[in-house]
């Protein structure tokens, strides 16, 4: 009788969990519980960081990722570091360098953290870019812009977000998310902008 009705209870959390996936299948969520991998910060535009090179004090400097992703580096010109961990991108300086020092032994270490940072747009009573220090959801990020003004329809938020794949544009339904108990909660990424119509 007991294993029946944790069958029961199993079948019917596994139901109330895909009818949560389909309800919001348009927006790709961040996972619940990211992997050390994942966890791991990734460098974005306006982070600085300080590249130091053992026994090299003229290759080593403090950059900021500009606006394209990019820094630029003595002897190894232009690297992309936007997208990329510390360990990453020292990795590919290291490589880069060996045309010129045997074996070069760098480190990257994230002086500031800059890039981590959403905008709140349209009808919403603080418009502005907000920095951010953890996970955000779309209801998070409209509180911290002062909720709705009397002339937003909640009905039509939309979440802007470049991707690899180019610029994506993702509409919700604020109403249809804070009524049903289903609904999985929408997480923002770092430069997403979201726009309150």
């Amino acid at each position: 009788m007991r294993r029946m009705t944790w069958t029961r209870a199993a079948l019917i959390t596994v139901w109330a969990l895909t009818g949560m996936v389909i309800f919001a299948a348009d927006i790709p969520k961040t996972a619940p519980a990211p992997t050390s991998a994942e966890a791991e910060y990734r460098l974005g535009p306006e982070d600085v960081i300080d590249v130091f090179v053992w026994k090299e004090p003229e290759l080593t400097c403090t950059v900021t990722v500009r606006p394209d992703g990019r820094i630029s580096l003595p002897l190894t010109d232009q690297v992309e570091a936007s997208g990329k961990t510390a360990a990453q991108l020292q990795q590919e300086i290291a490589e880069k360098l060996r045309q010129y020092i045997s074996n070069p032994v760098v480190n990257v270490i994230v002086k500031q953290v800059n890039s981590l940072k959403i905008s709140v747009l349209g009808e919403v009573k603080k418009p502005d870019i907000y920095r951010i220090k953890n996970r955000v959801t779309v209801l998070d990020a409209i509180a911290m812009a002062g909720g709705f003004t009397e002339f937003a329809k909640p009905s039509r938020v939309v979440i802007l977000r470049n991707t690899p794949q180019g610029p994506q544009r993702y509409q919700i339904n604020i109403k249809e998310a804070v009524s049903d108990s289903r609904a999985a909660p929408v997480y923002l990424q770092p430069m997403d902008t979201v726009y309150v119509e």
